[in-house]
């Protein structure tokens, strides 16, 4: 089974996406975000979230690593701003249940939840553009970003938080995280 890094960027949810992935039996390892990059010894990423952009250390290094990525909340917006997206605040700013509609149910990490799910999300800042070579897997009322996924680079983000139980489906976003990476 693949081993899988943690990057902790500060979130207050970080520890539960590693004890997520410690509970579905994969080896994990929480890793600071100043961390150098060479020093990592992962099969996949989990870029966590956080409470600021500007503090997330070496993490846009951690996207030239050639093992599938994980963005969550924070960790998605970074995504799209290393490779060109954009971020900006969102209408509604603060945590909230979520009715997430799944756009592409082809996609290898939320296209198994299509139609829809339920998610807990916190829209303070989200992706308003997604780079080139992503597409949008995921939307909502309240955000037109919910997800993104750029197969050909094996990077995905989700605004949401999979790792929090007000999320329904938030485990098998790791699941499916895990077969990408055991696969990769």
């Amino acid at each position: 089974m693949a081993a899988i890094a943690v990057i902790d960027n500060g979130g207050q949810f970080t520890h539960l996406e590693q004890r997520t992935l410690r509970d579905l039996g994969v080896p994990v390892t929480l890793v600071d975000n100043e961390t150098a990059p060479e020093t990592i010894d992962a099969d996949g990423i989990v870029l966590s979230g956080g409470p600021d952009i500007t503090a997330v250390g070496r993490a846009p290094a951690y996207l030239d690593l050639p093992v599938p990525v994980l963005g969550i909340c924070l960790g998605m917006q970074l995504m799209a701003e290393v490779h060109g997206g954009t971020v900006g605040p969102g209408e509604y700013g603060g945590y909230a249940d979520v009715t997430v509609e799944i756009s592409d149910p082809d996609d290898p990490i939320v296209g198994p939840l299509f139609p829809e799910t339920q998610v807990w999300a916190s829209h303070a800042d989200e992706v308003t553009s997604v780079p080139d070579g992503f597409h949008v897997t995921a939307t909502s009322a309240v955000c037109p970003i919910e997800a993104m996924s750029d197969p050909v680079r094996q990077q995905f983000g989700v605004q949401w938080h999979p790792e929090v139980a007000h999320t329904a489906e938030g485990e098998a976003i790791f699941e499916h995280f895990i077969e990408v990476c055991d696969a990769a």
